[in-house]
């Protein structure tokens, strides 16, 4: 890769300026289908190198270095117990740069993100995601019910839109519970038929009274034929151009202060399918990150 201007070029310490930060936070406990999250971060970082930084579309080639911070040793603890450190980790990340990439993991650590950012009636939350996230709490923190565990917290549901929702992955009951929040929601049907862009734009409308926001990027919401790596990923979900394009322009957003990618099971996919398109991710984060 040798004179190929690439991610990893990006790359500095976490003690040096830069714009971007990126916590690890490699936890694959509490995981509703058991895989081996817990290896997306150093996968990704291995993976940096093959995507370049030049978008041939816009003729710009992306500058903006990123603070390594590492990776969390979360190694045995439950979600509960790897709920601060994860929010402190964001939270520093937060407090030295204009945007903070938090790679998980499973998306349980979608809620200590969000905690991170403080006053939770200014914060909102949009998830691109085939799941709503909302199962019962009552047996504890799963990496299915952090949307629930955030309301619990006090996010208000008008502070939460969730696009990308897909049929037979959720229950009735979610869907009302949300509803009933009044949190947004987009499903992936609506992403077809009305386009993403009026996906993306009614999911910043309703979140337009937030003063920071939190982007999960729960990498299942893509079809699986477009991306295996991801135990809850389903026929039929987002095309894979369309999660590039909605993360891009949630990214020039300037409220955007973290963005999480979560799901990446590396080891179910074989190829290198997966682990391109989560390194493509960093790129459209940056992409969009720059074009504020």
């Amino acid at each position: 890769m040798s004179g190929w201007p690439n991610l990893s070029d990006l790359i500095v310490g976490a003690g040096e300026d830069a714009p971007v930060g990126m916590v690890g936070a490699p936890l694959g406990t509490g995981s509703v289908t058991p895989g081996k999250c817990d290896l997306a971060p150093a996968t990704l970082m291995r993976t940096l190198r093959r995507i370049g930084r030049y978008d041939i579309e816009t003729g710009k080639e992306l500058g903006s270095r990123i603070a390594d911070r590492g990776a969390l040793d979360l190694t045995g603890l439950t979600i509960e117990q790897a709920t601060a450190p994860i929010r402190e980790a964001v939270a520093a990340s937060v407090e030295a740069h204009a945007l903070t990439l938090l790679v998980g993991g499973n998306n349980a650590v979608t809620r200590p993100g969000v905690l991170a950012l403080g006053n939770l009636e200014e914060v909102g939350l949009i998830t691109l995601d085939a799941h709503f996230d909302m199962r019962d709490t009552s047996e504890g923190l799963s990496n299915g019910n952090p949307v629930r565990a955030l309301i619990e917290d006090g996010l208000p549901g008008a502070n939460i839109a969730q696009v990308g929702l897909a049929s037979f992955a959720n229950s009735a009951d979610m869907h009302r519970d949300a509803i009933e929040a009044g949190n947004c929601v987009v499903t992936i049907g609506d992403v077809r038929i009305h386009g993403l862009d009026a996906a993306i734009s009614r999911a910043l409308d309703h979140v337009a009274h937030c003063d920071a926001l939190v982007i999960d990027c729960d990498i299942d919401v893509i079809d699986r034929s477009q991306l295996p790596g991801a135990p809850g990923a389903r026929p039929g979900g987002m095309a894979v151009v369309d999660f590039f394009t909605a993360v891009r322009r949630l990214a020039s957003d300037p409220r955007v202060r973290v963005i999480d990618l979560t799901e990446w099971d590396p080891p179910l996919d074989p190829t290198d399918l997966s682990a391109l398109t989560a390194a493509r991710w960093v790129a459209e984060c940056l992409a969009g990150y720059e074009a504020r």
